[in-house]
């Protein structure tokens, strides 16, 4: 149920004809989790603390470092050197002490992928690198958990919304894992912009209305300003979610 403090922080929210009171608790009740505390998840989780989702698992391994400032914007000049977790963690306790924060300082593996997204409703992909990213999409497909996937580089953007049984996965658009960068350029103004998709669409699908971007990818050019979109094709071979993936989930 939602306190008297929670009717005067949403109220904002809930006056939205199709969210109202039932939205807000549908959030409270719900438990996000972050995987990547950088640009992107870490405006991701800022925003998800602000709607009231009532708990947040963070997940990184890695410690601040002076050139994540220009972008990770839950981390300040003072925390330098501190785990990405703890700090994200305190400065969310801050801004809703009513949630539920939790820091998990490990790097994600295809061991522990299943403990970290255990009871989680939704997870947003806050990493940097496609093949953890594949590990997650692999666990959260089994696990039929909603994974909001994100991109960026630069002034450009990706994001589609991935619902097990529903939606293609990720590694339908991506059967290979694409070369890694050795540097990502990027512009703060990217990973907000498209972490705040990313809070919209896990909105939506936790308080039940709306249409997502399930099924398909939305790009964005910060240069021209320009959207467009790309359908997402499910392979029926697909490894993690076509007969491939079930043939190998039924052998483990």
């Amino acid at each position: 149920m939602l306190s008297e403090d929670d009717l005067v922080r949403y109220s904002r929210q809930i006056v939205y004809p199709h969210f109202g009171k039932k939205g807000q608790e549908k959030l409270k009740a719900s438990h996000a989790v972050v995987v990547g505390v950088g640009g992107l998840g870490c405006a991701a989780a800022l925003n998800l603390a602000c709607a009231g989702i009532g708990r947040i698992s963070l997940v990184d391994d890695d410690v601040i470092e002076l050139s994540n400032l220009n972008r990770q914007i839950l981390h300040w000049e003072q925390d330098v050197g501190e785990r990405k977790t703890i700090s994200a963690m305190k400065k969310l306790n801050t801004i809703n002490s009513a949630l539920e924060i939790d820091a998990v300082c490990e790097k994600i593996t295809e061991d522990n992928v299943y403990d970290i997204i255990k009871g989680a409703n939704v997870v947003i992909n806050g990493l940097d690198d496609f093949e953890t990213r594949f590990v997650v999409n692999s666990a959260c497909v089994k696990r039929n958990v909603p994974f909001i996937h994100a991109g960026i580089s630069g002034l450009l953007g990706q994001i589609t919304t991935i619902v097990p049984g529903k939606t293609p996965c990720l590694s339908c658009m991506y059967p290979d894992i694409p070369p890694a960068e050795d540097t990502i350029p990027v512009f703060g103004v990217t990973p907000a912009f498209m972490a705040s998709l990313q809070v919209a669409e896990a909105i939506k699908l936790l308080a039940g209305f709306g249409e997502t971007l399930g099924g398909r990818m939305m790009y964005f050019d910060g240069e021209t300003m320009e959207t467009y979109y790309e359908d997402m094709i499910k392979d029926p071979n697909c490894i993690v979610c076509g007969s491939a993936g079930s043939r190998s989930q039924e052998n483990r």
